[in-house]
């Protein structure tokens, strides 16, 4: 028998993203939806501190502070919500209920979390202009994550017309 080198093992490549299995691209999702909520969790509670360190290294002033605070807070709900949608569509996925309603009503929270981080963000650029930065890339991501939506959707359609044909 030729023994392969990664042969069962289960590897995964730091760089690029690639997960060499399902097992372990799984297991790392978990464990970076830990450490994501983590941070969330450290930003919420050294927001403060964090704001007044900035503020003070950029020689901004408090009103701008207590505005990127109040941008941080808003964008933490709907950075928290995100977070509690995917842990329940991990757990779809994990059941095998792949393409279903559910998934697709979790994507369109999700994708709409994201269209509220991108507005509030563009407010915020009223008190820090490089806010316009995040706003942008939630956007985008929103219109990709509509994409998928919209993608499972379709996929639902023609699963549940190919079950009528069998």
């Amino acid at each position: 028998k030729i023994c392969r080198p990664h042969e069962g093992r289960n590897i995964f490549f730091f760089f690029g993203g690639f997960m060499s299995n399902k097992l372990v691209s799984k297991k790392h999702l978990y464990i970076l939806k830990l450490v994501y909520s983590a941070l969330l969790l450290a930003l919420d509670i050294f927001c403060y501190t964090v704001t007044g360190w900035f503020c003070n290294l950029r020689a901004l002033q408090w009103q701008r502070g207590v505005g990127m605070m109040i941008t941080v807070y808003v964008c933490s709900v709907f950075a928290w919500i995100v977070l509690a949608d995917l842990w329940k569509l991990l757990r779809n996925l994990r059941k095998g209920e792949v393409f279903v309603a559910p998934n697709v009503r979790l994507m369109r929270a999700v994708s709409w979390c994201c269209v509220g981080v991108a507005v509030t963000c563009l407010i915020s650029t009223l008190w820090y202009v490089p806010f316009v930065f995040v706003a942008i890339a939630a956007a985008f991501m929103a219109l990709i994550v509509r994409i998928v939506k919209n993608v499972f959707q379709q996929a639902i359609g023609m699963k549940d017309e190919l079950d009528l044909t069998i």
